[in-house]
């Protein structure tokens, strides 16, 4: 059994989650009954106070974790043991590697994290670089069908402060997207509240009033990058907030959905989409390194927004680095 007393703090993309699930996605082989009873008896707490299993826990919020029972090695066969094919995989996203940081190139059709009908995702594929503490962490997270830089931590301290960045907008992501038609003008910001409606698969962000209950702020900066003629943009997008679907959903409220969306979506737009995928791709993100200094991440294009482009005749040399430079939230 370790002896040492943690504490770690719960990373962005972690928001909202259980605490006896948060424990088990970073030491798998405890058991469900091992986490209450720590919990039960005041073992574990949360920003010092005690707090019950199923409890959820928020964004930064500092966790006590007690002394844990050590690995028991798993016998061949188990069904949580990565295979090697799986772990090839896992190491095959990796865009950058240092001591403190792993950057992913998220493939589309990959969820970040499991759920009941997903067992095939990013949270899974981490224990490929090990478990317990030499596991990586997961500090924010895209969309399924969204492909493109995902950052993990390595060690509670460098996933702290990567996902503290993250929390206090600090890290400037912005997104490719190909949608239909010309947006006018042809680059600005978009400052519309969004709000949840639908549950589980059916789940999709709506506009909504800023005093409206459950209204959430949502703003985005858009630019233009290149026409197809009148049928379709490629677009460049920094979102200044992180709400679920922002990207998707704002497009579609400017009248200019992503093509290849299965959700956010119009009549035309899957029209035009035809056999295309979500043409929407992280491909870049800047923001301080753990260790000081810039931490800069790009992600080469995935097979779907390379067929994007090739069908629209988009090429990447035709965008600058960062065409947001400058460019600050009207707030």
């Amino acid at each position: 059994m370790s002896r040492e007393v943690q504490t770690l703090y719960v990373a962005e993309a972690e928001d909202g989650i259980r605490l006896d699930r948060w424990f088990r996605r970073r030491w798998p082989h405890l058991s469900n009954i091992q986490v209450q009873k720590m919990a039960r008896s005041g073992q574990i707490r949360v920003d010092g106070a005690r707090i019950k299993p199923e409890g959820r826990l928020t964004a930064g919020a500092a966790v006590r974790v007690p002394p844990l029972p050590d690995v028991i090695e798993r016998q061949p066969g188990d069904p949580h043991q990565l295979s090697e094919r799986d772990i090839e995989y896992a190491r095959s996203l990796v865009i950058y590697e240092d001591e403190l940081v792993i950057a992913l190139n998220k493939p589309h059709g990959l969820a970040v994290q499991g759920g009941a009908k997903t067992t095939k995702h990013v949270d899974r594929l981490l224990s490929a670089w090990g478990e317990g503490m030499e596991r990586p962490r997961l500090v924010h997270r895209l969309d399924r069908d969204t492909s493109g830089v995902l950052l993990l931590g390595k060690g509670p301290e460098a996933a702290k402060r990567l996902a503290g960045a993250f929390a206090r907008r600090q890290a400037k992501k912005t997104y490719w997207a190909v949608v239909i038609g010309n947006p006018k003008p042809a680059a600005g910001q978009i400052d519309l509240p969004l709000k949840k409606s639908g549950i589980n698969d059916f789940e999709m962000m709506r506009p909504a009033d800023a005093k409206e209950h459950g209204a959430e702020p949502a703003e985005t900066a858009f630019v233009t990058v290149s026409r197809a003629a009148h049928r379709a943009a490629w677009m460049a997008l920094r979102p200044f907030t992180g709400r679920t679907h922002q990207l998707r959903a704002h497009m579609l409220a400017m009248g200019h959905p992503i093509l290849g969306d299965p959700k956010y979506k119009t009549e035309a737009s899957v029209e035009l989409s035809g056999p295309l995928r979500l043409q929407l791709h992280a491909r870049r993100i800047e923001l301080d390194h753990p260790a000081g200094g810039a931490l800069v991440v790009e992600a080469p294009l995935s097979p779907e927004m390379k067929a994007g482009f090739a069908h629209f005749g988009f090429s990447e040399d035709e965008a600058e680095a960062d065409p947001f430079h400058g460019v600050r939230r009207q707030r």
